[in-house]
């Protein structure tokens, strides 16, 4: 799908289909002749259409204009209209435009929506929502197209002659941010017998073949994490055939002020090992790399964007299987920063992963620590499949990534840090344990443990568990991967250079 600007009037534009997009009872504001007017204000009121969030109406234009059909998609009151509510109307287009057999797309950006927000930011929420609502994952669907787009060739984002630029501007970042968030999504839906960690370290050396020079990986095998002193991630990964690989990208920017580290959680298939996953929780499990697959998306992302700022990706990357040679209950890790751990359920694993990956990222000495874990199902309890938890030591930085957040209309919410939970994770025989004392206060707890392997460096953690993996069709994530967090976080660190 090509999607380009023009500073063509909706009236003279030849598509296909156009799309043009209307508040709630505020259907007297068309762009058109009397003559098409009148066509559209009649099919609306035979067909009740106000213009409801969601609403769509269809016509034939009788060739009063050039383009053949003429869709109007509703966006709900004006007072609630923001860049989610037009992302979702996007991904709306799409999918009219897939049904309708659209080969050639026009969408007509309302003045209106100008007058509180950038042309940047318009054009550039209606690319992602068009790009992202019509993503499909069809590569094992033997009577279905190989690529994984809708049938659209042509997307033509009709914008005022003044604003093109600028609205050309958001498209190319629209694009580069659904791409890299596809590319998550890829990764997450493919079955774990293909995304083993040797294949995310082969996708890391690719991410920086194709960079010009502007990322570097280094991936660790077993033998050199042992003696770097993983204690903590090789125990995990003991019970498994498959390799375990800890891989390092680093994005490289002259002149940049910061360095940002994010660290991706990277289990590629979790059984719970011996404290063994009941059938119905394993199924999906498969996503568990989904951190993984946000951090390799975000440096995709970089090499086309090119923030001024230096980033360093770290993806601690194994599976967690049952077997005579796995973590058993009771066994007591040493991580990287020297910490010891009871493990007392190995089905809490991403957090012992973690552990050497926080710790390695703080050798690293940057100015921030991000991490994106699909960490525990408590904090699904807590706020639902929607909405990604947000931890952090630094108060600045928690707003700075619930902003970025809020632009892309990824939801977050910030939760506490109580010191009076520590006692909840000491251990008896060791410094900490992998689970909390009782059974509330997971998610917190959690987070919690993985502070202690950051230091003082500013941090958040994003508890991923619930937005990572859809399990049924929202507007713009179908079924399965989301690739949740990896547009906040380009967001992020593009307000940084």
């Amino acid at each position: 799908m090509n999607i380009f600007v023009k500073a063509t009037p909706p009236s003279k534009t030849i598509a296909d289909l156009l799309v043009i997009y209307t508040f709630e009872n505020s259907i007297d504001d068309l762009p058109f002749s009397s003559n098409l007017n009148s066509e559209i204000k009649q099919a609306c009121q035979k067909e009740d259409f106000k213009g409801k969030e969601k609403q769509t109406l269809v016509l034939y234009t009788k060739g009063i204009i050039p383009s053949y059909k003429l869709a109007v998609v509703g966006l709900g009151k004006e007072k609630d209209f923001d860049l989610s509510n037009l992302r979702k109307a996007a991904a709306e287009t799409i999918r009219i435009a897939h049904k309708l057999k659209t080969k050639r797309l026009a969408v007509s950006l309302s003045s209106s929506w100008f007058r509180n927000f950038s042309a940047q930011n318009i054009s550039q929420a209606v690319v992602e929502g068009i790009k992202l609502g019509g993503y499909k994952f069809l590569k094992y669907k033997s009577d279905s197209p190989t690529e994984n787009s809708v049938s659209v060739d042509e997307v033509y984002l009709l914008s005022s002659p003044n604003r093109v630029e600028s609205v050309d501007e958001g498209m190319v970042r629209g694009n580069i941010f659904a791409d890299s968030t596809t590319y998550a999504r890829d990764l997450i839906n493919e079955p774990s017998a293909f995304t083993t960690p040797a294949y995310l370290a082969d996708a890391a050396r690719e991410i920086a073949k194709k960079s010009n020079n502007l990322i570097s990986v280094k991936i660790y095998e077993r033998d050199e994490a042992k003696k770097m002193g993983m204690g903590a991630f090789l125990g995990v990964a003991q019970g498994s055939t498959e390799p375990p690989k800890f891989i390092v990208l680093k994005y490289k920017s002259p002149g940049a002020g910061k360095k940002i580290t994010v660290v991706g959680k990277g289990i590629t298939f979790d059984t719970g090992g011996l404290s063994l996953k009941p059938a119905e929780h394993m199924m999906t499990m498969k996503m568990d790399m989904a951190g993984a697959a946000s951090t390799l998306a975000i440096f995709e992302g970089l090499a086309k964007l090119k923030p001024k700022v230096n980033v360093v990706g770290i993806i601690a990357a194994c599976e967690n299987m049952p077997s005579g040679s796995a973590l058993k209950p009771g066994d007591i890790l040493k991580a990287l920063n020297g910490k010891t751990i009871e493990v007392l359920n190995t089905d809490a694993e991403g957090r012992l992963t973690l552990a050497d990956a926080l710790s390695y990222a703080v050798k690293e000495k940057p100015d921030v620590i991000i991490d994106m874990a699909t960490l525990t199902g408590a904090c699904m309890v807590a706020l639902g499949q929607e909405i990604a938890g947000l931890w952090g030591n630094n108060e600045k930085l928690v707003n700075d990534i619930k902003k970025a957040a809020g632009i892309e209309g990824e939801k977050v919410w910030p939760m506490p840090l109580p010191s009076e939970y520590r006692e909840l994770i000491k251990s008896d025989v060791a410094d900490l344990k992998n689970i909390q004392t009782g059974k509330y206060g997971g998610a917190i707890t959690a987070a919690l443990f993985l502070e202690e392997f950051v230091d003082d460096v500013p941090w958040v953690h994003m508890d991923i568990a619930g937005p990572a993996y859809e399990e049924s069709e929202t507007t713009l994530v179908p079924k399965g991967g989301a690739g949740f967090g990896v547009r906040t976080i380009l967001q992020y660190l593009l307000t940084l250079g």
